[in-house]
């Protein structure tokens, strides 16, 4: 399997982001990130930010957006938006309370994005769904992640955030081996039980085994890393990640 590329959600570093665009982009090309994922836009067209990705031979590995921007009229103008930015990863990152408040409005809500799955699939793209922390607690005799993953079809992918997963009391390895072919992005967030502000690479997740999985069933496409720890400074924490991940030969 040819080398997965590594990507950096934007949110890590998104104040940097608003105040210099162009130039944070130009810093996180220079730590040797492959690719970004959008989280907001900063006001820029997507023709705009495609040109400062090429310009900086960095490529778009998706976007977080609102569950809204997929439904009925409005996700012709996404779709539009993100092939000109070239991205395919419609990704949403949380939901509102009364779609995920229940089994049966995880049900109702997987059900949608199987219906959005439909309607992306002749556009070459696919939509999918961020993992907190909430999804790994039980809810009416079953997790929030297996009903709604169990309730979708392979089209959805499932972006499971390690760190987030592991703060709800789960292991990340188990759901990728569950889902297999499913985890076409991964966030890579570290978990200390001691440090929270520990780098990707310097806390207690088992990343030789979670790669392991990655890289053979779960038929990944891109890491992306995510780091949001406050009082660090984002982007020292975001190039110590990239450089961590480097040196595990990533």
């Amino acid at each position: 399997m040819s080398k997965i590329p590594i990507g950096l959600q934007l949110y890590s570093i998104r104040h940097e982001c608003e105040k210099d665009l162009p130039g944070t982009l130009a810093e996180v090309a220079r730590m040797g990130y492959d690719g970004v994922e959008f989280a907001g836009y900063y006001g820029h067209s997507a023709e705009e930010l495609r040109k400062l990705l090429d310009d900086l031979g960095l490529r778009c590995c998706g976007t977080h957006i609102r569950l809204d921007t997929l439904l009925g009229d409005e996700l012709p103008k996404t779709v539009a938006f993100n092939k000109a930015l070239g991205n395919k990863y419609l990704i949403v990152p949380g939901l509102a309370e009364e779609r995920r408040n229940s089994r049966a409005a995880w049900q109702g809500t997987a059900r949608i994005f199987n219906d959005i799955a439909a309607r992306l699939r002749p556009q070459g793209m696919l939509a999918g769904y961020h993992n907190h922390n909430i999804e790994f607690k039980p809810m009416d005799g079953e997790l929030p992640w297996d009903t709604f993953f169990g309730g979708t079809t392979k089209d959805v992918v499932m972006q499971l955030d390690t760190g987030n997963a592991r703060e709800g009391g789960a292991d990340p390895s188990e759901f990728l081996a569950k889902y297999p072919g499913r985890a076409i992005t991964v966030h890579l967030k570290e978990y200390s039980a001691t440090n929270p502000a520990a780098y990707v690479g310097d806390g207690d997740e088992d990343w030789a085994k979670v790669f392991s999985l990655c890289e053979t069933i779960g038929k990944t496409k891109w890491y992306i890393v995510e780091y949001e720890v406050p009082g660090v400074s984002p982007l020292n924490a975001v190039a110590k990640c990239v450089e961590n991940l480097h040196k595990m030969g990533k």
